[in-house]
């Protein structure tokens, strides 16, 4: 069975984030077709990039890149939960995506992103980064609105429409994972 990260991209204090990696969690935690465990950007200590090699060469000398690196490396594909600030993805999703690079080969990737307008525009701008790291990206997505799925911009109340778009994504992403695995599997 594949194992899919989902990935809480926010890392600011009083981030909306939290809670809709709950509701995703709470989501995925019904499907049978895969596991889903929660990693937070959060709980990871991931200095601007350090390494004094390139990623692509997989030299990883400092402790914190190891460990994230074996983090990335044990997942099959990535939901990334991830807010839009100022028309891209935060900071910190961007350095945890720069930092390694044959870790995320030939996996698939699917977005629930929220923002004024959803978040749109960070999915966007994640989309190449993700294609240059060779991680496939699915079309189905959750974009959550400010205005329509957050009650006074604060309290996360998805439209029920939400969750179906939340099943269809995973759908997606399940799939591109499973047909990926033989890619990832040595020869």
């Amino acid at each position: 069975m594949i194992t899919i990260a989902v990935v809480l991209a926010s890392t600011r204090p009083g981030r909306r984030g939290a809670t809709v990696a709950e509701w995703v969690m709470k989501h995925a935690a019904e499907r049978a077709d895969a596991r889903f465990e929660l990693v937070d950007l959060a709980e990871f200590h991931l200095p601007d990039l350090d390494e004094p090699a390139p990623p692509a060469s997989g030299r990883y000398t400092h402790e914190h890149t190891r460990s994230w690196a074996e983090t990335v490396a044990r997942y099959d594909g990535f939901l990334f939960v991830t807010p839009e600030y100022n028309h891209s993805a935060p900071g910190k999703l961007k350095n945890a995506l720069d930092r390694v690079h044959a870790e995320w080969h030939n996996k698939a990737a699917a977005f629930v992103s929220y923002g004024i307008d959803g978040g749109v525009r960070a999915v966007e701008a994640l989309r190449p980064v993700l294609g240059a790291l060779q991680v496939a990206d699915v079309s189905a997505q959750v974009a959550l609105s400010m205005h329509h799925d957050f009650t006074g911009f604060t309290d996360f109340t998805p439209g029920e429409h939400q969750t179906a778009q939340l099943t269809a994504t995973l759908d997606q992403l399940i799939a591109w994972s499973t047909a990926l695995a033989p890619l990832r599997t040595p020869a």
